[in-house]
């Protein structure tokens, strides 16, 4: 077991760490260059990822119902209980809670599900990634933004490239389109290069987040895969699903948070530097937690 959970997160930790070590290399330079990359990855190569995926013939969103309510389960029960933990912390709910609940699904979800399960399992982890995304740019904005921004203007954020390939892509999953395959191949080809660039990308991010508020990230990086498969545990509970939708969903209650915290804390000035800390020490705690979420969830 230890042997195939090291197959699974070595590689995935190991392009975070080559980006890590090439911005270090290139300094200030590669500013420009990683934000670049982001724009590419935000813009097109994670739309083409979200369509192609959920567009695929081989996927039917109807069999995932149960693991998408068990993804739904894990990311209320996380904020639920990350809630109370915030105010017997001292901390502010507004800063502290979201962390909790939208997790590193993407860029280091989407690789570990394909390594630990196999190229089939790509589809649902990205349908939970659009699920999270989803909620996320709407209830967790609102949650960063309360008593800033009015309601419409924060829902202008589900407008992005990314909620607009995943929502072509649910159409071409329900309707099941004609299509031309070599077309569709082509964008595949390209939405698959976002899970290696997504994970460069979050290298390459990691020197410049520091851990000044070291106490509220050591706490969120503790709590944050605790109340995950906690929820994870009473969806196992609550749905019949089978070993592999098992696995998927102890793999997702154990990541990180997700950067995207990070930015949007930033955006809404909802103390950035802390939700910068969480953000660090809680992905560099996943090299403990992802392999806990998966020794839980693998079938043996």
């Amino acid at each position: 077991m230890i042997e195939r959970i090291l197959a699974i997160i070595v590689p995935v930790f190991g392009v975070i760490a080559v980006g890590w070590g090439y911005a270090r290399w290139r300094g200030e330079r590669v500013r420009s260059e990683a934000a670049a990359l982001n724009v590419l990855n935000l813009n097109l190569l994670g739309p083409l990822l979200c369509f192609t995926a959920l567009a695929a013939r081989d996927f039917e969103i109807a069999q995932h119902a149960r693991l998408l309510a068990g993804a739904a389960i894990v990311i209320a029960a996380s904020g639920l209980l990350a809630w109370p933990i915030a105010r017997l912390a001292g901390f502010d709910a507004r800063t502290f809670v979201p962390p909790m609940m939208f997790n590193n699904c993407g860029n280091m979800g989407l690789p570990l599900a394909v390594l630990a399960f196999g190229p089939a399992a790509l589809g649902p982890a990205v349908a939970m990634f659009v699920l999270s995304n989803t909620l996320h740019f709407s209830l967790g904005v609102r949650i960063v933004a309360h008593g800033q921004v009015p309601w419409g203007r924060s829902l202008r954020l589900l407008a992005n490239p990314m909620m607009v390939g995943t929502a072509i892509g649910l159409v071409f999953a329900l309707v099941r389109p004609p299509f031309p395959q070599p077309l569709f191949d082509a964008l595949k080809l390209l939405g698959d290069a976002a899970i290696p660039m997504m994970l460069f990308a979050l290298g390459i991010r990691m020197v410049d987040v520091t851990a000044r508020a070291w106490r509220i990230g050591v706490v969120g990086a503790i709590v944050c895969p605790a109340v995950g498969l906690a929820g994870a545990f009473v969806a196992d509970a609550l749905l019949a699903l089978d070993a592999t939708g098992r696995g998927q969903l102890f793999l997702f209650a154990a990541l990180p948070p997700a950067v995207l915290n990070f930015m949007l804390a930033e955006v809404y000035q909802q103390e950035p530097e802390k939700v910068a800390s969480i953000t660090l020490v809680g992905n560099l705690a996943a090299v403990a937690f992802v392999p806990a979420g998966l020794a839980l969830g693998l079938p043996s």
